[in-house]
């Protein structure tokens, strides 16, 4: 989709949308340079602390094989609900889940500890009964699964302090503890005979689901509304890790899952093809200079750098005849969603477009060279995402190439922008044999692991019982 497929563009907008191309493209050198960049980044994090790359211990440190069977609870604590989930696993590869959501009030997020925590348990109790799940006085306790996808320093595979609210929570005396603790104290008060095996984050819990479901899976992945991965690496590689295990135990446990919160990457600006779009969007978010990676790939800035750049062409007169409208006017208006359909129309008079940009933005009436010159523009966005994407995925796959070199290398993602935007996926896959070459590209295989948090924190659950067991032998 060149700029010059755009029959009828004035000779302005062809060199408008030259430019755009011009900064927007990711050709192979500069993806060869991202990735130089964002492994040097990788090794800093795994040296120490406070590294634009957190690169952070989960303390998950064996692989499921996919055989495993048992039956976990698992919560799922998101921004606007809580899930509870059953896990059965099955063996084979395959799991069975019965699940109930529930709707956070706006005055549990807004409480205290000991109200906040009390509500989660009557969540539990409510589920157990609804499902005649209650453990009979001869079973032993139920072990659960605890994704708590908020920012927390983790010292164990089932301990860890929240560092800070965000998405609207405010709970008093609940940052600098330990959440597991405070979840199980209230799940005592309730009586509920359930053990918190595991505290998982969401992309750990992909990496695990996927595991689960194709042993060769080395990474999962969120490609979403925001953006994360987690990888097995090897302990010997992440010099902050202190452990006074047996040398013996390490034989056996010789990897680690970490979760890079690579969203992080390149705060400083050193490496990434940042334009003037990307600097707006940065400069006006809470988080200024923070999570730059994830603002440039991910659905929840996608669409605000788009809708800044077809700003950009209104005020200079080379789109909808210099007009625009309140709607678009409006900060994060522009979903990335529309870009989708977007990309997406096919149709002879881009009729999908028409409708987004005339009755949804209410712009006015516009020409069929607007909608093409608005198409391209997403299509050039979205072509930069997945291909910077693909930068950090290729990077965590060199790092561990001695993976990739011996055979199907599975990555499990989760998430919209791969699950829905148009062509994600092949983009990404294009640039990742760009980078990596084709024959060790060839191993790579991509998988949906659809809402892996739920599920993956139960495997975690049972992962830790198997940790605890080689500890004790």
């Amino acid at each position: 989709m060149a700029s010059n497929d755009i029959p009828h563009a004035t000779s302005a907008q062809q060199a408008a949308l030259r430019d755009l191309e011009r900064d927007l493209t990711v050709d192979t050198a500069k993806l060869q340079s991202i990735v130089q960049g964002f492994i040097k980044s990788m090794n800093q994090g795994l040296e120490k602390d406070g590294n634009s790359l957190a690169m952070i211990p989960s303390y998950v440190r064996t692989r499921p094989t996919g055989q495993e069977k048992g039956t976990y609870l698992a919560l799922d604590l998101g921004g606007t609900n809580l899930r509870v989930c059953q896990v059965t696993l099955e063996g084979h590869g395959q799991f069975s889940v019965v699940q109930q959501k529930f709707t956070i009030p706006q005055d549990v997020k807004h409480s205290n500890a000991r109200m906040f925590f009390d509500w989660i348990a009557d969540c539990v109790s409510v589920f157990l009964t609804d499902h005649d799940l209650e453990p009979k006085p001869e079973d032993q306790d139920i072990p659960l699964g605890f994704t708590f996808s908020f920012a927390v320093s983790q010292s164990s595979i089932n301990r860890g302090e929240l560092i800070m609210w965000n998405k609207g929570f405010s709970a008093e005396g609940v940052v600098g503890r330990d959440v597991v603790l405070l979840l199980q104290d209230a799940l005592k008060r309730k009586h509920l005979r359930i053990r918190i095996a595991a505290l998982v984050n969401d992309t750990v819990g992909a990496l695990m689901t996927s595991a689960y479901q194709n042993p060769s899976t080395v990474m999962g992945v969120i490609f979403g509304t925001g953006t994360n991965a987690a990888y097995y690496e090897k302990l010997a590689r992440v010099a902050k890790w202190e452990d006074d295990a047996s040398a013996e135990l390490h034989d056996k446990l010789d990897e680690m899952v970490i979760n890079m919160e690579w969203g992080g990457f390149d705060n400083a600006k050193e490496f990434l093809p940042v334009t003037f779009f990307d600097n707006g969007v940065d400069r006006e978010t809470q988080n200024p200079n923070k999570q730059v990676f994830e603002k440039m790939i991910s659905g929840l800035y996608l669409g605000e750098v788009a809708r800044k750049v077809l700003l950009h062409l209104i005020d200079c007169r080379l789109l909808f005849n210099g007009l625009s409208s309140t709607e678009l006017n409006q900060p994060y208006n522009f979903d990335t969603a529309y870009m989708s359909t977007i990309v997406a129309d096919e149709t002879s008079d881009l009729g999908d477009t028409k409708h987004t940009l005339e009755t949804v933005l209410l712009l006015p009436e516009t020409t069929l060279t607007d909608r093409r010159v608005v198409q391209r523009v997403c299509y050039l966005l979205g072509l930069r995402a997945a291909r910077l994407s693909a930068a950090a995925l290729a990077s965590v796959l060199t790092v561990r190439q001695d993976l990739l070199a011996s055979g199907p290398c599975t990555v499990g993602i989760d998430g919209s922008m791969y699950e829905f935007y148009p062509q994600f996926e092949q983009f990404l896959l294009e640039a990742v044999g760009e980078i990596l070459g084709s024959s060790l590209a060839q191993n790579v295989k991509t998988t949906l692991a659809k809402d892996g948090s739920g599920v993956g924190a139960a495997i975690v659950a049972m992962v830790a019982d198997k940790q605890r067991e080689l500890l004790h032998k």
